[in-house]
Parts: structure tokens; sequence; C-alpha cells
């Protein structure tokens, strides 16, 4: 696969896009990452050859956004994210794929067009323990199992129209966390073949870029604005997974 032009075709991009959404920049627009790659190459493949890329990535977010970050929201989601990762990996044998792609889809794809038509309400504005709970432990699923936390994440957090920069720090936080703890669980479920690590290593040298331009992007970017792109994705990612449940539920019929 080294010598196919088409494997760095895909992942390059697929990795920068990752790096700018690491970065802050774009939401959900890193869960089109790992079906970008997908076009070479089996996803479960794609995803075990990104996540030690995104671990190097979540370093340098930790670095760039140290102290600029929501402190509440990530002392009420995280506890349940992880809940949810824990959930993700005692049921990766029987969870439907489909389903939680459904789901998924369908809050994005509202919340999205909520945002893009100017609909939203103000009832999530503050911080809740219960909408944390569902959100939180969603996103920690999602994460782990389909690679999709960033939507139920987006759902919660937007609402509270934090400043740009705080908000990409929380959700770099809330993702460094997550992905470390998703490590272990990847491990033993032989995610990390040597083969795997080492087409890791062509690619992390592209980390570094994508999370500068995307924090780049954060720091030059209106709050309206910000919020308009990320909804954008919001709607793009929602139609795509809902699409992905409804044809997976229909093959499997």
């Amino acid at each position: 696969m080294f010598a196919d032009p088409a494997f760095y075709l895909v992942s390059i991009p697929a990795v920068l896009l990752y790096g700018v959404a690491k970065g802050g920049w774009g939401g959900a627009i890193a869960v089109l990452a790992v079906p970008l790659m997908s076009l070479v190459m089996p996803p479960t493949r794609a995803a075990a050859i990104l996540l030690p890329i995104l671990v190097v990535m979540d370093v340098l977010v930790l670095r760039t956004y140290w102290g600029v970050f929501d402190r509440r929201a990530l002392r009420l989601l995280l506890p349940w994210a992880l809940l949810g990762v824990a959930l993700g990996y005692f049921t990766a044998e029987v969870m439907n794929e489909h389903y939680m792609r459904l789901l998924v889809g369908a809050i994005s794809l509202v919340f999205g067009l909520q945002y893009l038509l100017d609909l939203k309400s103000r009832a999530g504005a503050e911080h809740r323990v219960s909408s944390a709970g569902f959100f939180g432990t969603l996103a920690g699923f999602t994460s782990f199992s389909i690679h999709a936390g960033g939507p139920p994440f987006s759902v919660y957090l937007m609402p509270k129209q934090l400043p740009p920069l705080i908000y990409a720090g929380t959700a770099g936080v809330f993702f460094a966390v997550v992905n470390f703890v998703k490590l272990v669980p990847y491990y033993s479920l032989g995610q990390f073949s040597s083969d795997n690590l080492l087409y890791s290593l062509v690619l992390v040298p592209l980390a570094p870029l994508g999370v500068r331009l995307g924090h780049y992007l954060v720091r030059h970017s209106e709050s309206d604005f910000y919020y308009k792109v990320i909804s954008f994705f919001l709607v793009v990612v929602g139609a795509k997974l809902t699409h992905e449940g409804w044809t997976g539920l229909a093959q499997a019929a």
C-alpha cells in the first residue's frame, strides 16, 4: 500500500481534515476522515491507523489550548463519556451500528438545521446534569463504536454559545481524554498491528500542520460564522450517517 498513490491521495487529506477539526475548526467534520480513507482500505483499519495519529494531535491540542476551556462542561461530560466508552467496549460484539448511525445522524441533522435556519431555542443554554449525562454517554459510546463522538458533543455544547477559542479548547480536552482512554480497549481488541502502526508513522508528520491550521482558523473566525460552520458540518455528517443507517438496515432486512 505504500507504493499505491491512491493511499496518499485519500490519507493525506483525511489526516489534515482531522487535524483541522482537532485544532478546533469544523467540529463534526472529523467524522468524514475515516470514510475518506475507507475508499482504499477497510473502515476498521482506517480507524486503527488514525487513532495513534489522533493521540499525537491530542497532545498538540492540549498544549495549544491548555487553560482555555470550560471547566464545568468537562466536569459534567467526561465521567459520562468514559461510561460511554466502557459501554462501547463491552457491547462491541452485539452493538448494531446501523441503529446507532441512524440515531446520531437524525439528531445531528435536526440540530444543525435548527442553527442554520436560526430556529434554535434557549432551552440548552444552561449546563444541566441530565442532558450532559445523555450526550456525554452518547459521545463516548459513538466515539468508541463508530468514531462519531463529535456530533453529540456539539449538540450539547453549541447552545452554550461559548467564545470560539473556549469551545475549541473544551472540545480538544474532551476528546483528548476520550482518545487516551480508548487506547486500552483498542489494544485489547488487536487494533494495533505492526503494519497499521507503520502506516500511522508515515502519516503522523501531517498532524502538527492540521492542528495549527485549525487553530489559526478558530482565532480568525467571528463567533457567528464559527458556529455556522459547525452547524453546516453537523448537517453534512448527519445526512451521511442517516443515509448509512437506513442503507445498512435495508440491506440487513
